[in-house]
């Protein structure tokens, strides 16, 4: 048996645009290539945007009906917490809907109206059950939810592995340690996912890889286009296929979609930004079949001027590359402060001493007493202890143990 999973295809972004398109060309091929499989998991955020354009559910399923006119053995069994009235015709695709679909409890997503239209089946705190040629999968999935409240709701759930079956838990979530946002912290880490499935596999992180932890086989699936123009995101896309019962993981480039490069560019005095550029650009030229997305994240003491000259490169070579650019300031004290993040990072320092080290650095570059107690300092900052803090600062106070000031 063989099963397709990608995830992140998010039809309809970036409309309006030379690469509008792009969202629904690297679908196509990544369903096209699935067509030799029993079974297809899409693991959330098909669409870009909750309320999709009739153009783009028009085109979306188009694609999504290519499986349905594929002879298939897979049959559908039995379902876990769903009705399931209809039978399954081609090639079944199962779905979540990720957090770029996601409606209040009381509306109907996207993906629950691909269900609807018998192109798909959503899963929610549910699951099917299906066999082939002998072989039973259990799909069980949870579909996008906040982050605060993931690991609550995946433990109210309590989803738990069906005996004589192959088991896979899906999910659309931000884990921990695999992507942090201080923003939206994720609640869900690898200890707290539910034990005894033979794969977990988890949509929402644009970054792809399989990772065996403890006795937790976890693959993130990545995204089939690029919608964050970030370092992290020009890892190859394509789709992975699951081989049972060899329990082999296969993953497999998607054909002839647009690529992107990210590169940083540190302005020199001996070579001129453009000149720059020129050589990096000679890389990518007469390689590809797309025109390539090229992201220069520009690096200077000195960022006047940048704008007008990038906009003079991205017309120059716009029937090569698609240019991106952001811009950067750099001072040697930026460049102190970088190494320390980074060091601490390599080192895994923990986040007090991290702080103590930075606080230290900033006050030695404001010529302080070097003197001065920096962990009692940065203890009394710590408690919110500002009297004290300002004692030691500004007039040299020394910590008296006796007194516990």
């Amino acid at each position: 048996m063989k099963i397709s999973i990608f995830s992140d295809l998010h039809f309809g972004y970036a409309l309006n645009t030379s690469i509008e398109n792009d969202s629904f060309d690297n679908s196509e091929q990544a369903i096209k290539q699935s067509l030799d499989s029993d079974l297809i998991i899409i693991c959330g955020d098909l669409f870009d945007n909750r309320f999709p354009k009739p153009d783009t559910l028009t085109k979306a399923i188009k694609i999504l009906s290519l499986p349905s006119s594929v002879e298939s053995k897979t049959k559908l069994i039995e379902s876990i917490g769903k009705d399931i009235k209809r039978e399954n015709k081609g090639i079944p695709i199962v779905a979540l809907h990720g957090t770029h679909e996601r409606l209040s409890k009381d509306q109907y997503n996207a993906v629950q109206l691909l269900e609807s239209a018998g192109l798909l089946y959503h899963l929610h705190k549910n699951g099917l059950i299906f066999e082939n040629s002998g072989i039973k999968v259990a799909i069980q999935g949870m579909s996008g939810v906040p982050e605060r409240y993931a690991a609550q709701i995946l433990e109210d759930w309590s989803p738990k592995p069906v005996k004589g079956c192959y088991n896979i838990l899906l999910l659309h979530q931000s884990i921990h340690p695999f992507i942090y946002s201080p923003l939206d912290p994720p609640s869900l880490n690898i200890d707290n996912l539910p034990e005894g499935f033979d794969l977990i596999v988890n949509g929402h992180i644009h970054s792809s890889k399989i990772e065996n932890i403890g006795n937790k086989k976890i693959l993130l699936t990545g995204s089939t286009i690029v919608t964050q123009t970030k370092p992290e995101e020009q890892y190859e896309k394509g789709i992975y296929k699951l081989i049972l019962p060899e329990e082999k993981i296969v993953f497999e480039p998607l054909k002839n979609i647009r690529k992107f490069f990210y590169e940083e560019v540190k302005i020199k005095d001996d070579k001129t930004l453009r000149e720059q550029i020129q050589d990096i650009l000679k890389k990518y030229r007469d390689k590809y079949e797309k025109k390539p997305i090229v992201k220069f994240k520009i690096i200077s003491s000195n960022l006047i001027n940048i704008d007008k000259e990038m906009k003079d490169i991205t017309e120059q070579y716009s029937n090569e590359f698609i240019i991106k650019y952001s811009k950067e300031i750099m001072s040697k004290q930026t460049d102190e402060k970088i190494k320390i993040l980074r060091d601490a990072r390599e080192l895994k320092i923990p986040i007090e001493d991290l702080g103590m080290k930075i606080l230290e650095e900033n006050l030695k570059q404001l010529n302080f007493d070097k003197n001065i107690d920096f962990s009692k300092l940065y203890d009394f900052l710590s408690q919110g202890n500002i009297e004290m803090a300002k004692k030691i600062l500004l007039n040299g106070f020394e910590y008296d143990k006796s007194n516990n000031i």
